[in-house]
């Protein structure tokens, strides 16, 4: 069975308050008689049932679909009498909490509790999906003809995503009337636990370990040139983006596997849930055909006379415990996908243990593994330049202990070595005028400062090319965890990760300023997994004073991504130069995020110029 990442089901009942939250309803307050309801009753129309927390008798309807797999097992059904307003949803999840006795087709009486329950639980600030639970089912007949799905199209999902919450209820869209016309999000709301259907879809998310992909019902929608749906600005969403999972057992069919740019043709029919990764998804009963558009993993050019080649590359918690097969692939990443750069500041190296909690901080094994899989897939002889991180204090996996460092190809660049740089010592700035130095490479930056708590430090090295210094500092900025979803019943979304990272871009861009300050001619990189959108206020303080500039500006728009997420194709990587470096070449080379088979989810960036 396909088995996607639901959250265990508590039954909550629940009530909307005046802040558009949701809590259980009081066990003081004596039980009310059953209401007799229709499911578009129970729905109502808003995000949050008129009905939360009572008990209703004599629920009517036909079976859509039964998911008899994962923690939240139960079924769906749908009124076949609808009422004429478009807000309401004539469909609702039953939850049973173990294998459901009845099956598709078969007409129901449905008593039980109303209740909203929240994927990932009240604290993760997602809307909630009305259900009813521990019910009292009664089959009435077999074998009726499913209610006819509503068909959702490009015309049908409104291009603005969601309404404005509520000020007086704490941002929370749950008490607001649903507008399907105006908003996509309610449109979707409007039809929760229906039977819906989409037709042949391009896919823009692909087929994840979790059998799931996402596909877009709107073909033309911010497209990129590889297939893709491109997150571009915090005020753009792309609304057309549909979850995908199956309730087809996978001895009967093995769920698709899918790139991006992929379509999913025919049809692909079922009820529309709501989970915690990914939102609205239709529970697909009947699912589409996968067609290959031979999306192609890209190489990008050998580098010029002249021109120094710099990578950066997530590679995704590499540790000696991963397969062979994982080096090998990375290794073929970087000597034929990116030709062998001059110089790799790679992210997410982890120790020689990975994550065993032992106190492990080396990762000369690791390094090790992967260089020999470089040389034998014919890349250079690289040298490994880092500093191993405090135990546990860098975050990631614990007892992973990730760190970033450079791989470097001695027989093109050499690396500038002056000592003591370790894990609490912060690199500095000096040298003569028109001639400025680290006091250590590879150093720390800044390593005590507050913003780097839990998080990994950025490493600075100097480099030379050609005669010509390079100073090179690799990021791997806090992660996005903790933030709310697109889908979140708080809009505008907070994104409380975001003030981290502003500390922490502040922080590197002060450094790059005392660089510049001794010459500003100085060639300076800020590379790495920054963990935020080439639009956001983190690249704006890189960028700060002139200090730095995203190479992702000289690409054309649909090009500015490395990373895919719940179908949205964004940045997190990026290379940033300072002013001196003009005239560069940049590639954000597709090799990971748009695939099934990914060796990391993050895309390598490259840059190459003449120093």
């Amino acid at each position: 069975m396909p088995v996607p990442r639901t959250a265990a089901v508590s039954a909550v009942v629940a009530t909307a308050l005046a802040a558009g939250l949701v809590c259980a309803a009081s066990s003081q307050a004596a039980p009310a008689a059953p209401v007799q309801a229709k499911i578009h009753d129970i729905q109502g129309t808003t995000r949050i049932s008129p009905l939360s927390g009572q008990q209703v008798t004599g629920v009517t309807g036909v079976v859509t679909g039964v998911r008899a797999y994962g923690s939240s097992k139960g079924f769906w059904f749908q009124d076949t009498a609808p009422d004429k307003n478009p807000a309401t949803s004539e469909g609702i999840f039953v939850f049973t909490g173990s294998n459901p006795t009845v099956a598709v087709g078969d007409a129901l009486e449905v008593s039980g509790t109303v209740t909203e329950y929240v994927p990932g639980g009240v604290s993760s600030g997602n809307q909630s999906l009305t259900q009813i639970s521990k019910p009292a089912v009664t089959v009435v007949s077999k074998g009726n003809a499913v209610p006819a799905p509503v068909v959702i199209t490009a015309r049908s999902v409104p291009d603005r995503y969601t309404p404005t919450g509520d000020p007086a209820a704490a941002g929370s869209v749950n008490g607001l009337t649903l507008q399907p016309k105006k908003y996509a999000t309610d449109y979707y709301e409007s039809l929760e636990g229906m039977n819906v259907r989409v037709g042949t879809s391009r896919v823009v998310g692909a087929t994840d370990p979790h059998s799931e992909l996402w596909v877009t019902v709107k073909p033309q929608e911010n497209r990129t040139a590889r297939g893709g749906s491109l997150y571009s600005s915090y005020n753009d969403q792309n609304t057309g983006r549909l979850q995908i999972q199956s309730l087809i057992p996978t001895a009967q069919r093995a769920f698709p596997t899918a790139n991006v740019g992929d379509t999913l043709t025919g049809t692909t029919e079922g009820p529309l849930d709501f989970n915690q990764f990914g939102g609205y998804t239709i529970t697909a009963r009947t699912l589409g055909t996968v067609k290959d558009n031979g999306l192609k993993r890209e190489v990008t050019r050998k580098q010029r006379t002249g021109e120094l080649a710099v990578a950066t590359y997530n590679v995704e918690n590499l540790d000696p415990s991963d397969p062979q097969s994982k080096f090998d692939a990375l290794a073929q990443g970087v000597v034929t996908n990116l030709a062998s750069p001059d110089i790799v500041a790679l992210e997410e190296i982890q120790d020689n243990n990975g994550a065993k909690n032992d106190g492990t901080v080396d990762a000369s094994a690791t390094v090790k593994k992967f260089t020999d899989a470089i040389a034998l897939a014919g890349g250079p002889a690289y040298q490994w330049r880092s500093i191993d991180p405090e135990n546990n204090k860098d975050g990631g996996e614990p007892g992973g202990n990730i760190r970033q460092g450079f791989l470097f190809n001695p027989a093109r660049v050499s690396f500038t070595e002056r000592p003591g740089g370790d894990y609490k010592t912060a690199v500095g700035v000096t040298g003569t005028k028109g001639h400025p130095a680290l006091t250590l490479s590879p150093g720390r930056i800044d390593p005590a400062n507050p913003a780097w708590t839990d998080s990994r430090k950025p490493l600075a090295g100097e480099f030379v090319f050609k005669g010509k210094t390079v100073f090179v500092i690799a990021n791997h900025f806090a992660s996005k965890g903790g933030d709310e979803s697109l889908l979140s019943q708080h809009q505008p979304v907070p994104r409380s990760s975001e003030t981290k990272r502003l500390q922490q871009a502040r922080a590197v861009n002060a450094f790059v300023k005392q660089l510049l300050a001794a010459d500003k001619h100085a060639d300076v990189l800020a590379i790495g997994d920054f963990n935020d959108f080439d639009f956001s206020g983190t690249t704006k303080a890189l960028e700060d004073g002139g200090a730095l500039r995203s190479a992702y500006r000289t690409l054309p728009k649909k090009e500015r991504y490395s990373y895919v997420y719940q179908g949205n194709t964004q940045v997190l990587d990026q290379v940033l130069t300072s002013p001196a470096i003009r005239g560069f070449d940049y590639d954000s080379v597709h090799i990971n995020a748009e695939f099934a088979n990914q060796t990391s989810d993050h895309d390598p960036q490259i840059i190459r110029f003449h120093p």
